[in-house]
């Protein structure tokens, strides 16, 4: 195991946990209706809410497990930049009332750098016997 599959490894799963964090708080604490209320304040539909949480839930997992890493860490930043669109008016620092743009846009590209680096170690990969470590 090199040093880059360690660090593609910690990136990933760093990632995931938090991906699953926050579709959990969608679920849990501002519960789905208030999401999808939310969303809709913003002048979203609210469909995107649910497309919201299946993502960061279903991406957080697969980043976990290292299926199809790459494709799974492209398709969650467009997540990652309409948060920072949500956040966008409250400054830059995340630590802004509201919350600032810094953290979404910071996560965005390190879902860029896990894309670029792949899976890493200790990852599922297909095989014709199905998905097996490597």
């Amino acid at each position: 195991m090199t040093h880059t599959d360690t660090a593609a490894l910690l990136l990933r799963v760093s990632s995931g946990v938090l991906f699953i964090a926050h579709g959990l708080l969608k679920v849990l604490v501002f519960t789905i209706p208030g999401t999808v209320g939310y969303f809709e304040s913003l002048g979203l539909p609210g469909f995107l809410a649910y497309l919201t949480i299946a993502a960061e839930l279903a991406g957080g997992v697969a980043l976990i497990l290292g299926v199809g890493t790459r494709a799974v860490a492209l398709a969650l930043i467009p997540v990652l930049m309409g948060a920072a669109w949500v956040h966008a008016g409250n400054g830059w620092l995340f630590s802004a009332e509201g919350g600032g743009w810094e953290f979404p846009v910071f996560w965005a590209i390190i879902n860029g750098a896990i894309a670029l680096l792949g899976s890493g170690a200790l990852a599922l990969r297909p095989s014709a016997r199905g998905f097996v470590a490597a």
